[in-house]
């Protein structure tokens, strides 16, 4: 069934408690999605008022051919080890994928790829891999990640930290790199800095209206928080957290050309993991890093590894990207296109 926007509340909470909570899978970012040209499906299966497993699946018109995509980013949202309620929740993505006339369902949780029995279920319900294993993304969303885990007293966790990033984090505060917290009117110089700092590292950034919608819609639930390092009255360094449930995850990071030695980014990681550690996170996720072998780093992206690394963070992957066909003719035209186009 669809879920109504009155049980909003209900859906994140359910989405918050589950293992794999992620901020793609709440209410809020189908509303932000909604207004870039996709639109939402809450989608869910109940037993009398509760919600039993849920996917935000989110619908892409496919161009001239009256088609749709559906994609839960991040999702489903269930019990994978639940056969039964998994299959009624696909029964229910299947009814609406013939309504909105879709080719396939596109999936990415963030289920360790360890977890065979999973990767076992959705191949019975018919997914097939549509992921990479190339040592970059590996899908839409990052199949490689590095976490830290938060348990640990403030003085153990930094204790667990390279010596080196320790020695950075005190440098940063010893020479008046000062955190800030940040509001909606500091959004135009983070994104000025977001600015340059895609220029250096030669990646595209999303408009700034954007990011204010971001903003407007994840930051009053508690979902998001922007964070500032600053150094003589101006901004050096920037970033934006996510958090759901025991989860915080670090998506966006905008830094200066300049004042670089003094290591800013050191010291806002380190007051990121504090601030998420009080909200009650357990799990501190860098996201996407380069693919590794044998413990190392492969690819061009290994400084990134290094990078989280040193704040005591473990390399994991995920199961990557599914696609659930729905229509075999029309998805093998679109997965045509697609490699015509190198997407």
């Amino acid at each position: 069934m669809l879920i109504d926007q009155g049980r909003k509340s209900e859906w994140n909470d359910f989405v918050a408690a589950s293992a794999y909570p992620n901020v793609m899978q709440s209410w809020q970012w189908g509303e932000l999605k909604a207004a870039t040209g996709w639109r939402m499906l809450p989608v869910a299966v109940t037993e009398g008022p509760r919600i039993r497993a849920c996917a935000l699946v989110l619908v892409q018109a496919l161009p001239h051919v009256g088609r749709t995509l559906f994609y839960a980013p991040r999702g489903p949202v269930c019990d994978f080890s639940d056969r039964e309620t998994l299959s009624e929740l696909l029964t229910e993505i299947r009814t609406l994928a013939r309504q909105h006339r879709a080719v396939a369902l596109k999936i990415d949780p963030c289920v360790p790829d360890e977890r065979r029995d999973v990767v076992r279920t959705l191949q019975a319900e018919g997914f097939r891999f549509t992921g990479t294993n190339d040592p970059g993304l590996g899908g839409t969303q990052p199949r490689y990640v590095m976490k830290t885990n938060l348990t640990p007293e403030p003085d153990e966790l930094l204790a667990s930290f390279h010596s080196k990033w320790r020695y950075n984090i005190r440098l940063a505060e010893r020479k008046g790199v000062a955190m800030r917290d940040c509001t909606r009117d500091d959004l135009p110089e983070f994104y000025a800095l977001l600015g340059v700092t895609a220029q250096r590292d030669g990646f595209r950034v999303r408009t700034r209206d954007y990011f204010e919608r971001m903003y407007d819609l994840l930051v009053p639930e508690g979902m998001m928080k922007l964070f500032a390092a600053d150094y003589e009255g101006r901004m050096i360094a920037g970033a934006i957290l996510f958090r759901m449930g025991h989860t915080a995850v670090y998506v966006y990071g905008a830094s200066a050309n300049e004042h670089r030695n003094l290591m800013p980014n050191h010291l806002m990681q380190w007051r990121m993991m504090l601030w998420a550690r009080e909200q009650g996170c357990t799990v501190y996720d860098f996201r996407g890093v380069t693919r590794e072998v044998d413990g190392e780093p492969e690819g061009e992206l290994g400084g990134l590894n290094r990078f989280k690394r040193g704040f005591a963070a473990q390399y994991m992957e995920y199961i990557g990207e599914w696609d659930l066909v729905l229509s075999p003719t029309w998805y093998g035209l679109y997965a045509l296109a697609r490699r015509v186009r190198g997407g």
